[in-house]
């Protein structure tokens, strides 16, 4: 049986081992290195600090669950109104709704519902009112975020979004039962 590595936060698996994973092991995107940013401009640093700033970590928790050679397995909860850019990634993602909901496009989508978005598919999608908890599956165990929020429009709004949701944001529980 493999066991999770403290030093990188990621399960230490092969593809000939059975493994076990547990969410209360689970790392922050945050402390380990499992997401690159690519193609960020000097205006979008500037406006994802202020977002930090503004307490953008309040509205979101994006945990590794699990992590092998070419395979990805993480957990994302957005709370409700969280600006998520429009954005792609190097790696084909497949998403599963566990509890909450979200809209992507004209569809609303609740426990049970999922999407694929392959390889360098622009998208994004707006949390429901109660937030939305997803999992997150990619062929991948490291990979990249491109935003593709070029309009500074866009930070702007997404920066005063924060302002006004944060506080609501540090009470707001998961939609999901939590163990």
């Amino acid at each position: 049986m493999n066991s999770i590595d403290p030093a990188i936060g990621k399960q230490a698996a092969s593809r000939k081992g059975f493994s076990i994973f547990r969410r209360a092991d689970a790392k922050a995107f945050s402390e380990i290195d499992v997401m690159d940013y690519v193609s960020v401009t000097p205006e979008m640093e500037k406006s994802i600090a202020e977002l930090q700033e503004a307490g953008i970590e309040e509205g979101q928790a994006v945990k590794l669950l699990f992590s092998a050679p070419g395979f990805s397995l993480t957990y994302a909860w957005f709370k409700s109104g969280f600006p998520l850019p429009r954005h792609s990634h190097n790696a084909d993602c497949l998403y599963y709704v566990i509890a909450g909901s979200l809209i992507l496009g004209s569809e609303t989508l609740g426990p049970g519902d999922g999407f694929f978005v392959p390889n360098d598919a622009a998208y994004s999608y707006v949390p429901g009112p109660q937030g939305v908890e997803v999992l997150e599956f990619r062929h991948e165990e490291h990979f990249n975020i491109r935003f593709l929020a070029k309009n500074p429009a866009f930070w702007s709004k997404a920066a005063e979004t924060v302002k006004t949701q944060m506080p609501a944001w540090r009470d707001q529980p998961p939609p999901g039962p939590q163990a």
